[in-house]
């Protein structure tokens, strides 16, 4: 009897939607009598977001190939012709490095800047005869400006795994003909400094004058200024870290991860087809701050008439969704992942660099073994440029390396605790990573910057300083534009480069 009451409730329920459907302006459809009379309670949303996508992918069919391919910036190559370690073992058969230079060379070679990229950044730092547009620190760089081209010869250089011209993924393997794709060795950000210092081998330059670098480009100028200590005279970092923490390492691993898993990604070989849809969007969230976007969009929305929809709605995604498509095209995908990965991988700290060097000092034995097998002679010579230091000690001597870094320990641990940063055995390691590092150093941080936070940059000065360096200056901007104040803040920023570079003595 309760079955075939609760029957009776449902069919009388079912009869009497229609009727409340109707009434209330809804689509009856559900309980329509038969499947051709049946629509929706509500219409499919639209989705322009994702037809621009397709229109993309169309548009590439036979079309133009993606605009890394044919970046034209008026930069030079340096082109090293003989194979070139890895510290995790990959070997490139040759290498080659965009570069491009500003100002003149003098007689003793030691006006020269290095200046380091972050992540995405091309060789062209700043406009020239061979490239008149703009560069990405066109307003630092040139005659009487923060770095003055008047009194100094800079460089820039598009760092190997990039795809301005330097060698990286997209660029062909002469083993076999083919792009290197996933096929290209894992990185460090050692490896890229290490391939720069060849080039200025090349120039015939021993010792800089400064290494300067933002972002990514922060830890290459430790990483320069540790490695070659002889031949690094000044070190400034902006918006760096002496090793990556879990949050960025969190936030880079994302944006990996949803680039592998576009189907157009096929692990690394779609360069006879679509490029994948980079997730730009992600990384574009930390380059700024929140209360910059709030005074620029603030909760506007795109079409405050139009309904709201799941693609982008408010202009705060109308930018993020801009910013993605234009990257797209602009970088290649497999760089993205193997630069990004390079800075997951960087630490200075002693047993980081001591594992390191330790593995590719084990290298170095195969890769000597496999030029031999190749006919090639000198191997030892060049698998680092000219004068360079290994980090901490001499080479093939392991006890004295592990007795040097335990003694330096216990110095540091004897120290007082920084005001700002806990004595812990893992701070330690970082100050016996980054001992050697003893020149003048100018290290900046922003206060509203996400990515790499202030405390990072502190970590930075604090641990030179406790590892003896007597000069190191810390430089605190408090700017509303976030990871990209370097790009942009040319008095706070500009001045405090300019008077590094000029006024130290």
């Amino acid at each position: 009897m309760a079955f075939l009451l609760r029957q009776s409730v449902r069919v009388g329920t079912r009869r009497l939607l229609p009727a409340l459907y109707a009434t209330r302006g809804f689509s009856a459809g559900v309980v329509a009598p038969s499947q051709a009379q049946r629509t929706a309670s509500n219409p499919q949303l639209n989705f322009p977001c994702l037809d621009v996508n397709q229109d993309r992918e169309r548009s590439l069919d036979g079309g133009p190939e993606p605009a890394y391919e044919k970046i034209a910036t008026g930069y030079k190559t340096f082109s090293h012709k003989q194979p070139f370690l890895l510290d995790h073992g990959g070997v490139l058969p040759s290498f080659e490095i965009a570069y491009e230079t500003w100002g003149q060379l003098n007689k003793a070679k030691d006006n020269v800047i290095l200046i380091h990229t972050g992540l995405s950044g091309s060789s062209h730092a700043k406009s020239h005869p061979d490239n008149t547009s703009k560069g990405w620190w066109e307003d630092f760089i040139g005659p009487g400006l923060y770095i003055d081209t008047n009194k100094f010869f800079v460089i820039c250089t598009n760092v190997i795994g990039g795809c301005y011209g330097s060698t990286g993924p997209s660029s062909v393997d002469p083993a076999d003909g083919e792009r290197y794709a996933t096929r290209f060795p894992i990185l460090t950000i050692f490896d890229m400094v290490r391939a720069q210092f060849f080039l200025l081998d090349h120039l015939g330059v021993d010792r800089l004058h400064a290494s300067v670098g933002s972002s990514m480009g922060g830890m290459q100028s430790i990483a320069a200024a540790s490695l070659f200590p002889q031949r690094v005279n000044r070190v400034i970092s902006i918006s760096g870290c002496a090793r990556s923490h879990p949050y960025s390492i969190a936030l880079r691993h994302t944006q990996r991860s949803v680039l592998m898993n576009d189907p157009n990604w096929n692990k690394g070989f779609y360069y006879k087809g679509h490029p994948p849809h980079l997730a730009r969007e992600i990384a574009t969230i930390t380059y700024r701050s929140g209360p910059e976007w709030e005074q620029r969009f603030g909760r506007k929305r795109a079409h405050e008439d139009q309904s709201p929809a799941l693609c982008p709605d408010f202009l705060i995604e109308t930018y993020l969704d801009h910013q993605g498509e234009r990257f797209c095209l602009q970088y290649d995908a497999n760089s993205l992942l193997y630069v990004s990965k390079a800075m997951d991988l960087f630490d200075m700290s002693a047993s980081a660099r001591q594992k390191l060097q330790g593995q590719r000092d084990r290298n170095k034995v195969r890769f000597a073994k496999l030029l031999q097998d190749q006919g090639e002679v000198e191997a030892c010579k060049i698998a680092s440029p000219v004068s360079s230091l290994e980090p901490h000690a001499v080479e093939n001597n392991k006890e004295n390396l592990q007795e040097d870094v335990r003694s330096h320990l216990k110095t540091v641990a004897d120290r007082p605790a920084l005001s700002s940063l806990p004595n812990t055995p893992d701070l330690q390691d970082l100050v016996a990573g980054m001992r050697n590092i003893t020149m003048p150093s100018l290290v900046i941080g922003v206060q509203s910057d996400i990515l790499f936070p202030v405390w990072q940059q502190k970590e930075i000065a604090e641990c030179l300083r406790l590892g003896g360096n007597k000069n190191v200056t810390y430089y605190e901007l408090d700017s509303m534009y976030g990871h990209d104040t370097f790009l942009i803040d040319k008095v706070g920023i500009g001045s405090a480069i300019k008077g590094h570079l000029e006024l130290l003595e």
